[in-house]
């Protein structure tokens, strides 16, 4: 038995479809990531999870039970919001035990709860302090204790790392990870930050216009999306796209604009057509710098990270972006050859955008 069954869970607002027959299963321990673009259903079906919108059809079962006329409070499940939601007059420990409070659980129980999750997050030594003593980091910590004394069947986490610096999402989404290693719960993570969503999840489900794109670990769906929207939405930077034809001739090619001839991929003229209109999917990094290459580009910026330099380029009247590990004197302006690792390019059909396989 799956721990959380979401089946076919349908979302409306007037006459706006938000969800469309949504269907998941989550098993007990899982880690799972909801992403996509705004708009895109992932808070609207987290707060349905949670009991705080109502089902416009369909199923959320919980080990088993039919959640559609539980209340929230009722459902075993503990919620941590972008926001925060701290009570401003308590303290930290007031804040962490309040849930507890209200069910009348025993003060020693209470105590207990409350310094084994300031411990577990580090906050032991606020828990006089109250929210507005505290950073945004500390503060999302109290948040999360507040939901680990309630020791739920499910985490919820509503985009919990928004609201705080580049820095200290990086220590964040490190310490949520580190949490549920030794937790051991479910936890169903919202975000539209795709780098949070590859490194924290056991699997990600890719959400788009109120459907589920595709669901996988995050090394399926960046080696193998289901489709150009996938492919897109998950990878920083992003895939580039070429929009051309299949040319079959004595080396069967991609061609793009102005005649840009790009490698396929081995095996993907298998039931594909000569001049069948296609996508061409290649990743920055699968784009190598390399003298003797066929592929001429025009750069056009230049942007240096570090470890790495990121190339903006023209090639035949396409937009490219590629990545040199090594450092590179490159400048705008200059014309530079590329070799396209054939192996790791993708084709989607012009038309349904789905993957070429």
């Amino acid at each position: 038995m799956h721990l959380v069954e979401i089946q076919n869970v349908k979302k409306m607002f007037g006459q706006m479809t938000i969800l469309r027959d949504i269907c998941l299963n989550i098993e007990d321990g899982e880690f799972v990531v909801l992403i996509g673009p705004s708009g895109c259903g992932k808070s609207t079906l987290l707060r349905i999870i949670a009991g705080l919108e109502e089902l416009s059809g369909g199923d959320i079962r919980i080990r088993g039970r039919s959640m559609v006329d539980v209340s929230a409070k009722d459902r075993d499940i503990a919620m941590v919001f972008q926001n925060y939601a701290l009570y401003p007059h308590m303290t930290v420990r007031e804040n962490m035990s309040f849930a507890l409070t209200l069910k009348k659980a025993p003060q020693s129980e209470i105590t207990e709860r409350v310094d084994n999750a300031a411990g577990i997050l580090g906050i032991t030594p606020l828990l006089d302090r109250y929210p507005r003593q505290l950073s945004g980091g500390q503060r999302q910590r109290v948040a999360m204790g507040r939901a680990i004394v309630r020791d739920p069947a499910v985490f919820l986490f509503d985009e919990p790392l928004s609201n705080l610096d580049a820095q200290l999402r990086v220590t964040m989404r490190t310490e949520i990870r580190r949490l549920h290693q030794r937790l051991g719960t479910t936890m169903i993570y919202v975000t539209h930050d795709q780098i949070e969503a590859m490194t924290m999840a056991d699997r990600i489900v890719v959400m788009n216009g109120g459907n589920i794109e595709q669901v996988g670990t995050p090394l399926e769906l960046y080696d193998r999306p289901a489709n150009r929207f996938v492919a897109g939405f998950i990878g920083s930077p992003g895939m580039n796209f070429l929009e051309g034809r299949i040319k079959i001739g004595a080396r069967p090619t991609f061609v793009g604009k102005q005649g840009v001839e790009l490698p396929l991929p081995a095996g993907a003229l298998q039931d594909i057509g000569d001049g069948r209109p296609v996508v061409y999917g290649i990743r920055p990094e699968h784009l190598a710098l390399d003298p003797a290459g066929e592929t001429m580009a025009e750069v056009s910026i230049v942007e240096p990270t570090g470890a790495e330099t990121q190339i903006f380029a023209n090639v035949g009247g396409h937009e490219i972006l590629a990545l040199a590990r090594e450092r590179t004197q490159i400048k705008p302006g200059d014309r530079v050859r590329f070799s396209p690792v054939a192996a790791a390019a993708h084709l989607f059909d012009a038309g349904s955008g789905l993957r070429i396989t």
